[in-house]
């Protein structure tokens, strides 16, 4: 339940610096919706694009599009789902401009392929997505040293200095965020 609650109220947070964003021109709430979602924004951004800078350019021109069409803001129904789309799509365009821009400096036989259908695309983007909203509500300190040592592949014990805690405290974070982890996403993972 208290999870449903902070959800709740992450949304209506998010409402309200939309809200003051459109109506009021309001730099500071979009400074903080920026804090609210770079992690997520970024995360989303480089599982398409694989390039931190690339994600990084990414999720700052997105927020310069939320700032450019900021009247029209009141019209999403749905943020986490609009920004999850918007990001996916901004990465989408910029790797297709990179790729078309690699294409034009070597030879046009060369072409990227793909060996996975599009249905398998779409599943894996949809699992995905379904990933990013699990690890964001993960406890603070379980998502943090989830992403240290999975994504990030960080050690343990390089963890453990950064955050000023144990080895064993890091191990017992990391078995916490993978079990839950799992609870939230079993129903969308063939055992």
């Amino acid at each position: 339940m208290a999870v449903n609650e902070r959800l709740t109220m992450e949304e209506q947070e998010v409402r309200k610096y939309l809200r003051q964003i459109q109506e009021e021109n309001s730099q500071t709430a979009l400074r903080k919706l920026y804090a609210l979602y770079f992690d997520r924004f970024f995360r989303i951004a480089y599982y398409y694009l694989h390039t931190e800078e690339w994600a990084q350019e990414v999720v700052l021109d997105v927020f310069l599009k939320i700032w450019e069409h900021r009247a029209s803001l009141h019209q999403i129904a749905n943020p986490e789902d609009y920004f999850f789309i918007t990001i996916k799509n901004a990465a989408l365009n910029y790797l297709e401009k990179e790729q078309h821009r690699k294409e034009l400096t070597i030879e046009k036989d060369t072409v990227v392929k793909t060996d996975k259908s599009p249905e398998e695309i779409l599943i894996g983007e949809e699992l995905f997505a379904h990933y990013v909203k699990a690890l964001d509500r993960l406890p603070e300190r379980c998502r943090e040293v989830f992403i240290r040592i999975r994504e990030e592949k960080q050690s343990y014990a390089q963890v453990a200095k950064e955050l000023n805690t144990s080895v064993n405290t890091v191990d017992v974070q990391l078995q916490k965020a993978v079990k839950r982890l799992r609870e939230m996403l079993s129903r969308f993972i063939n055992k």
